[in-house]
């Protein structure tokens, strides 16, 4: 092993340490760790972008296997990214205009087309800082997470047909051919189904990222980002897709230390560059308010418009890969590069010290700001004021205990469900069904609830999500049965130690409910 990539990830545990210390986001650390190392004059190396280039990879993967193809069409997503891709140029070619009228730096001579392809660039938002924050607020599948990921989608694509323009390279002739990747992953699903719980799947996962993902596109001329993406949707509606998400999660947390060490070993540009660069910064509490304004004309109330804004303010990664395009085809000045390497990293610090912040500050914001007239149907208050019983997680599991506890026992039942399509066909065969993210703070903001709910059913597939619910039922103050599903002893263990849960079984539905009822209060037995 190189001893330099000993050095470079030595300092990156160092300023993570740091970092925590102070109570910041690990990903704050390992910037400054790049930016210390550059300081020092060490320079990145092969095996790091390797490592930094997997560990985006992994990212998209594990995206694509929690996202819903649909929600790209919305309009809070469509409608909401291109509106602001305007803005974001105006903006940003405003504020480069002003600087070169004054005689800063690098824009002193500039071109217009030089100044309309750095503006562009900088109007994309980060897929690596938005989705750590996101996951770090347990929030993907959450109505601001789920925009956030269609927003970041379409700025993908956008960033497709960019490149091809910048390098003078479209797709090649047979790209059209990966249609084909739609059938053949009919057979790859029902493989995984059949492969057992361990190394095996985490490695058949990271293979599929890697092959028919990123190698596959970037072959036929597409950004292999993108392919990786692709798969991970192709692979969504496997009954595994969580469970191999999970299994990459720390590979691919481990490979993005190399990502954030890889922006700040850039190096640091000139007096006039910083200038440049931090004033270029200044405009990321803009952008983020720009995103916040048009999704509350969307619908959405300031909570959730905030946390979205907030996750999609950073200027993205890919911002470095077209300026280093340009600059390889004589487009821009190579000194941009720097430039917009620190703003991009220095970006990744305000955005990720800001969502640390973000909902109490929103919280407060919401008290004094009025809802929108028009809610989004996913922002509407959830009424629970006629529910005996709730189920959290309407998949096999969870519609066979709600149809057992009403039958069986004459309650009534809501149940709750991240999955729109799956809320709206149960709704359809007459259970009461709403869609939401159990796990998110903003769903239990919208519940009215009198108190009658007397017993909960934690019934989602994946263990965190039950743990994470558990734990905003706590916080609601929730005094009644708590009933949840668990497949391994250790999970038995961490929800025992929740005073809240007083029945565990793992069982057929109809089964899980009857201990349910039988260790709920007297009150809904």
């Amino acid at each position: 092993m190189s001893i330099d990539l000993v050095l470079m990830l030595s300092a990156a545990a160092a300023g993570g340490l740091l970092a925590h210390a102070v109570r910041l986001p690990p990903m704050v650390g390992f910037l400054l760790a790049g930016f210390a190392l550059a300081g020092l004059g060490v320079e990145g190396t092969p095996a790091l972008e390797a490592l930094a280039d997997l560990g985006v990879v992994l990212l998209l993967f594990a995206i694509g296997l929690k996202f819903d193809i649909r929600v790209l069409v919305r309009r809070e997503v469509l409608g909401v990214s291109l509106a602001h891709a305007l803005m974001s140029i105006v903006l940003v070619l405003t504020l480069l205009t002003v600087a070169g009228a004054v005689g800063v730096g690098l824009l002193a001579d500039v071109g217009g087309a030089d100044l309309v392809l750095v503006a562009l660039a900088l109007s994309f938002s980060s897929t690596v800082v938005a989705v750590k924050v996101l996951e770090e607020q347990n929030a993907t599948r959450s109505l601001p997470g789920r925009t956030t990921i269609g927003i970041l989608v379409v700025q993908d694509l956008v960033a497709v047909a960019v490149l091809a323009v910048v390098e003078g390279e479209g797709p090649r002739w047979w790209a059209p051919l990966l249609l084909v990747l739609v059938p053949a992953s009919w057979p790859v699903r029902r493989m995984l189904a059949r492969l057992d719980h361990g190394e095996l799947l985490t490695l058949v996962g990271v293979a599929l990222a890697l092959v028919p993902g990123y190698a596959l596109f970037d072959a036929a001329g597409l950004k292999g980002d993108l392919g990786a993406l692709a798969i991970g949707v192709l692979l969504a509606p496997s009954p595994r897709a969580e469970e191999v998400a999970k299994s990459v999660f720390s590979v691919k947390e481990l490979l993005l230390v190399a990502f954030f060490l890889s922006v700040g070993l850039h190096g640091a540009p000139d007096v006039s560059g910083i200038a440049l660069a931090v004033a270029l910064v200044a405009l990321v509490p803009v952008k983020a308010a720009l995103f916040a304004l048009l999704l509350g004309a969307c619908g959405f109330r300031v909570r959730t418009a905030s946390r979205a804004a907030v996750s999609l303010a950073s200027f993205s990664e890919f911002a470095l890969i077209v300026v280093v395009a340009a600059a390889a085809a004589g487009a821009v000045d190579p000194e941009w590069l720097v430039v917009v390497s620190t703003a991009v990293a220095l970006s990744f610090v305000v955005a990720s010290v800001t969502s640390a912040v973000v909902d109490p500050v929103s919280s407060a914001a919401s008290r004094r700001v009025p809802d929108p007239r028009g809610l989004h149907p996913e922002e509407r208050p959830v009424d629970l004021r006629r529910a005996d019983a709730l189920v959290l997680g309407m998949g096999r599991l969870g519609r066979a205990a709600s149809s057992r506890l009403i039958e069986g026992y004459g309650l009534r039942v809501t149940g709750v469900d991240s999955d729109a399509a799956r809320a709206g066909d149960l709704t359809a065969e007459g259970l009461h069904v709403v869609e939401g993210d159990a796990t998110d703070p903003l769903f239990w903001a919208r519940v009215r609830d009198e108190g009658t709910v007397r017993l909960v059913l934690l019934a989602m597939p994946f263990h965190g999500s039950n743990l994470a619910a558990l734990e905003e039922l706590q916080r609601s103050g929730f005094g009644g049965s708590v009933t949840a599903v668990t497949r391994y002893d250790e999970e038995v263990a961490q929800l025992v130690e929740r005073a809240a849960v007083v029945g565990l079984y793992d069982a057929a539905g109809a089964e899980l409910a009857d201990r349910a009822v039988r260790t709920a209060d007297p009150g809904v037995s």
